[in-house]
């Protein structure tokens, strides 16, 4: 009995990995595309779930605001948005947002050191916090897309006919899962078969050299930060249904990084299968040693983890290994 409640806890270690991989994604796309780790991904995320959440709700964009500067009490239109309709209308938003980011920051930072971008995606990451704030309000938001939640009682009637143990999963879990799959294997196709996806490479390698050959950096920082921006609404859409929308969700970047440690920054299929073993392992972890050091070892496990891959595989499991000559 006490196999199958670890499988169990496996199995939901592997569904908690998917949701953390979803985010590293979104880390991997820049990454590839400037060579540089986007810190405002996860503030991305919140951003696109708060849009999400407003138009589906027809909330009044910079109410406070406009009620403070002329004294109305203005907080909604009066109507509702469809689900699939305000997908769609955010997903239109977070693809005016890399517009904005390129025309705006990336364009006048071209040839500058890595350093540099990244502090950049700093200053994004609290501007796009505040903006959210200050045009949706920063109360905590419930969002609900239509996403089956609760206990699978389909997976726990066949584990009990199988196993004799019905496991308890989320079928948010489930959802998740599948989703993800159909995500990576479409950005693994467009990143390896795709002019685009080879022009996305050449310019992480060399952004001179990719402007010498004809490749319009404009472009490609547009591209990559508008699929970014989707693929943060998707991941802002999974972890809002599942906690809330509210300022933690941008701190599941924090736990995306050791995500990427493992995985390699370099590597589409490396987030999805370095988030699994981060869920798997601190899952697992908890359950057999936790109670012998006190618990919480969820809070710093993944830590951890990714300082060993540091030491002893720094370019992580699916990264490349790069070799300079001076």
């Amino acid at each position: 009995m006490e196999f199958l409640y670890a499988s169990e806890v496996l199995v939901n270690g592997l569904m908690a990995g998917v949701m953390y991989s979803l985010v590293a994604l979104g880390f991997v796309l820049i990454y590839k595309a400037s060579g540089v780790f986007n810190y405002a991904q996860g503030v991305m995320a919140l951003f696109a779930a708060m849009t999400l959440v407003g138009i589906m709700e027809g909330r009044v964009p910079f109410a406070h605001l406009i009620n403070a500067a002329f004294g109305t009490h203005v907080s909604s239109f009066g109507w509702t948005v469809p689900a699939l309709l305000g997908i769609a209308l955010t997903a239109l938003v977070m693809v005016g947002l890399g517009i904005a980011i390129e025309k705006l920051v990336l364009k006048h930072l071209v040839g500058q050191e890595p350093i540099i971008l990244f502090m950049a995606t700093i200053g994004l990451a609290w501007f796009l916090e505040g903006l959210g704030d200050v045009m949706w309000g920063a109360d905590v938001k419930t969002l609900d897309v239509g996403l089956p939640q609760g206990i699978s009682e389909t997976a726990e009637t066949l584990t009990n006919d199988w196993l004799g143990y019905g496991f308890f999963i989320d079928r948010l879990d489930i959802w998740a899962a599948v989703i993800a799959a159909l995500l990576v294997a479409a950005l693994v196709g467009f990143s390896q078969y795709t002019k685009q996806g080879r022009a996305m490479r050449a310019v992480a390698d060399d952004h001179q050299a990719a402007l010498s050959v004809g490749i319009s950096l404009q472009f490609i920082w547009i591209m990559v930060w508008s699929i970014a921006g989707f693929v943060a609404l998707v991941a802002g859409i999974m972890w809002g249904t599942k906690s809330g929308v509210q300022f933690s969700l941008s701190l599941i970047a924090l736990k995306a990084l050791p995500v990427l440690m493992l995985g390699g920054f370099t590597s589409i299929p490396g987030a999805i299968v370095g988030g699994l073993i981060i869920g798997m392992g601190e899952k697992l972890f908890e359950y057999f040693v936790g109670p012998l050091v006190g618990g919480a070892t969820e809070n710093w496990f993944a830590y951890v983890l990714a300082l060993l891959f540091l030491v002893f595989r720094p370019q992580g499991l699916f990264g490349e290994r790069i070799i300079e000559r001076v």
